[in-house]
């Protein structure tokens, strides 16, 4: 889908702000063969920053390109230091902000845990909806169910009470075209509470992390922009905060219209100077991998989005960085797609000789570094 305008503001006051052709659509499928991930569909990263809301947005992306079935696995529950942030989701869903006995809609649930953790713990019923679940209907004698379909407005007959949406916005190119699906969906159940969490765009640009930009985040965004979308779409924003180190944000908000505000030249100010350092940063991560690779073996740890973009980005010819480490035993033995790296357990490193291991997010070093411990395994944590 090609813009000349903002998709969630509608001003043509918009700037390109980074370019890449041909990176991969997908970064975590499970690819078989080297040969099946460098054949992985590609196409363009246009990055725009609207100067008068903040938004972040693709301008090239193509939602045709994406096919997202069983052969798709973004688990992160792999890890202790993700199931840590998911137990402060819990913590704060049912012991803050009370959802206790009640009706529960997870938009985008993808196959029930989190959505179960908060109908066992809190005493809640709930509906989950995905169109990759694939499980049963029901669980839990009827008290947890399952639609796999998209939730819009048609949902309008399933109460709720409580709406919950994560990592979703940022793979949907018009945002407010979702949240309007959500508002209609709630009707006149003004007293239901609505939350989202998505990738915190100012992070991203504030720390120069050049693998955070890939092609199914099509759609990005500030406390800023998020709130000015929510109130587009007829809601009011009753809280924005930063969480899991900063990277990710979560809003909360209630079906009550409210006036959107506007307010993007922060971010168009960060975007700026990203992109006028970007090729500096990714020629200074080039040369530090090239440099470990001459003495050593170097590896990445994290499979997922970020170390799939990171690999294509710095060796997508498979030169100098050995394999990607994941704790996910379903990307273990699979390939990298675009650059077709192999993907290994952790407890193989030793066996492959790597010297350093480059850590994806550096929320996990205490937990990398306990399991290599526990391993006998010595080699450098990088980050």
């Amino acid at each position: 889908m090609s813009h000349d305008s903002c998709p969630l503001c509608a001003s043509g006051n918009i700037s390109l702000f980074l370019g890449r052709p041909g990176v991969p659509v997908h970064q975590n499928l499970l690819l078989n063969s080297p040969e099946q991930a460098r054949s992985i569909s590609c196409s363009d990263l246009e990055m725009m920053v609207c100067a008068e809301c903040g938004f972040v947005f693709n301008r090239a992306f193509d939602h045709s390109l994406l096919q997202y079935g069983q052969d798709y696995d973004n688990n992160q529950g792999c890890s202790s230091s993700f199931q840590h942030h998911l137990d402060d989701l819990v913590a704060l869903l049912i012991d803050n902000k009370g959802v206790r006995s009640k009706q529960v809609v997870e938009v985008g649930c993808g196959q029930g845990q989190f959505l179960q953790r908060l109908v066992l713990e809190g005493g809640n019923s709930g509906v989950g909806f995905d169109p990759s679940y694939s499980g049963q209907e029901e669980v839990l004698g009827g008290r947890m169910c399952f639609e796999s379909r998209y939730y819009d407005e048609s949902c309008t007959s399933v109460p709720a009470d409580v709406v919950i949406c994560r990592h979703v916005i940022e793979h949907v190119p018009d945002p407010v075209v979702l949240l309007k699906s959500v508002r209609a969906a709630i009707g006149d159940r003004t007293s239901a509470k609505v939350y989202f969490e998505t990738p915190c765009v100012e992070w991203i640009l504030r720390n120069g992390v050049v693998w955070d930009f890939f092609y199914e985040h099509c759609s990005l965004f500030t406390a800023e922009s998020l709130s000015s979308a929510f109130q587009l779409a007829g809601f009011r924003v009753d809280e924005v905060r930063h969480i899991f180190g900063g990277q990710y944000l979560w809003i909360e908000a209630s079906p009550i219209v409210s006036d959107a505000v506007f307010d993007g030249d922060r971010t168009f100010d960060l975007a700026t100077a990203y992109a006028g350092h970007e090729q500096e940063l990714l020629q200074g991560w080039k040369q530090r991998i090239m440099d470990i690779a001459a003495d050593g073996r170097v590896a990445l740890w994290g499979a997922g989005a970020k170390g799939v973009t990171f690999a294509n980005l710095i060796d997508p010819q498979c030169q100098f960085i050995d394999c990607l480490v994941d704790l996910n035993p379903n990307k273990q033995g699979k390939y990298v797609a675009g650059s077709g790296h192999t993907i290994v357990d952790p407890l193989q490193l030793k066996e492959r000789g790597v010297t350093d291991v480059l850590l994806m997010n550096p929320n996990y070093r205490n937990e990398n570094q306990k399991i290599l411990e526990q391993a006998g395994i010595s080699l450098n944590l990088i980050e």
